[in-house]
């Protein structure tokens, strides 16, 4: 982890501490930062890394939350993401979604959970970058076996991308989402799919290669954030993973362009 995302956390903390009136903890900002900072890049368990520091594990957890809850209040909304793509200059953005594993939850809460597709248990969420790759926005979690046509449809992505002037483009699994009257007014770009009736020609094939690689940045997007290895099974609870992941996508966006 870089000096400057250290830094960031433990000024974070500072301002916090300073809000509430709480001058003291046990640790100074920085040290609680440095540990917050392990549980989340390295899925490091509390238990260990409370032992090593002679804290309680219930305190680092209470740290570990509160510092989620801070950087999860700096992700931009979606409106507000996309407001900000267009005032640089940006045509489009790239959108997809993704599934991060979970452990299995017991009785019947656990059958939406399990992802068809991907054959796990976990949380879907649709996520959008600029053209370079760079995330700018990440859903609401919600259950593995939700279909990205549906996420996209209660997000409500078509009428804020019209709002902003952007487009998007994204994969056959958004195929449908966005049904103007007029062609000419789509602003989900998915490409072309074939059937058994009906094969594609060599100009719409041409056109998916081209659409591929105009996409092929979202999964670096996705690469720098699952480089947080808590995200390799979460075992939270599904209410929290939303804060989460916009907690870990501010801290992406720290790294990766500082």
């Amino acid at each position: 982890m870089s000096t400057s995302t250290v830094v960031h956390l433990a000024d974070l903390l500072r301002t916090r501490l300073k809000a509430i009136r709480s001058p003291f903890r046990i640790l100074p900002p920085g040290r609680i930062a440095v540990l917050v900072l392990a549980t989340l890049r390295h899925d490091q368990r509390l238990l260990d890394l409370a032992g090593g520091n002679s804290v309680a594990e219930s305190t680092l957890h209470r740290w570990r939350d509160e510092m989620i809850g801070l950087l999860a209040a700096k992700a931009e909304r979606l409106d507000r993401a996309l407001r900000k793509i267009a005032r640089r200059g940006g045509e489009v953005v790239l959108i997809d979604g993704t599934l991060i594993p979970t452990v299995r939850r017991t009785g019947k809460g656990d059958r939406p959970y399990y992802s068809g597709k991907h054959h796990r248990h976990g949380l879907h969420f649709l996520a959008l970058t600029d053209e370079n790759g760079r995330l700018i926005w990440i859903s609401a979690g919600r259950p593995g076996r939700t279909h990205e046509a549906t996420a996209a449809r209660r997000d409500k992505i078509v009428e804020h991308l019209k709002a902003a002037s952007l487009g998007a483009l994204a994969d056959l699994s958004f195929l449908g989402v966005d049904k103007p009257d007029d062609p000419d007014d789509l602003v989900i770009v998915t490409g072309y799919k074939a059937t058994r009736a009906r094969r594609l020609t060599p100009g719409q094939k041409q056109a998916n290669r081209v659409l591929a690689a105009a996409r092929a940045p979202v999964e670096h997007g996705f690469a720098n954030l699952k480089a947080w290895r808590i995200l390799t099974k979460l075992r939270t609870d599904p209410a929290r993973a939303t804060a989460l992941l916009r907690a870990l996508l501010v801290l992406t966006d720290l790294e990766v362009n500082r």
